[in-house]
């Protein structure tokens, strides 16, 4: 289970724009990763729109903001078009990244056992350590909460 203080587990994963994107990549950044369930879900698009309404303030921050889950690309396609997102989506469809960070569990769907993403947020310093992690995630509310968290560790 990763935690404040661990080195961010490195990742390279297919990304909405096409290429291809590495953690490493954003070294020297703020990085915000955020794992989601479902692309164009009631919930997933309401946390993505919050991100995208307070992008530029991530931005004036010098953060990232990246937002992973185990859709393919085609679908962040559709859902970053739709929404007129301004940051990437990762395609995670192994879960192999959602694994390495934890946050693939066993979930209650319907009655039925299921494994998916638990909507978690990790907070990544410039040297790639991380500094902040929000697990179970509740939508409302959370996206003020982590810039809130992004201005203390850009000050």
């Amino acid at each position: 289970m990763i935690k404040e203080g661990d080195k961010a587990p490195e990742f390279t994963l297919e990304a909405s724009s096409g290429e291809t994107v590495s953690l490493s990549d954003f070294r020297g950044k703020v990085v915000v990763l955020y794992f989601y369930p479902k692309d164009m879900t009631p919930g997933c698009t309401t946390q993505a729109c919050d991100f995208r309404d307070v992008h530029g303030d991530f931005e004036k921050l010098g953060a990232v903001v990246l937002g992973v889950s185990r859709d393919p690309v085609k679908s962040h396609e559709k859902f970053v078009s739709k929404h007129e997102l301004p940051f990437l989506l990762l395609s995670d469809p192994d879960a192999r990244v959602c694994e390495a960070y934890g946050v693939f569990k066993e979930k209650n769907m319907y009655g039925r056992k299921v494994m998916g993403i638990e909507r978690s947020t990790f907070l990544i310093d410039p040297e790639g350590t991380v500094a902040k992690v929000w697990r179970k995630v509740k939508v409302k509310g959370h996206v003020q909460e982590v810039l809130e968290e992004v201005r203390k560790l850009s000050e």
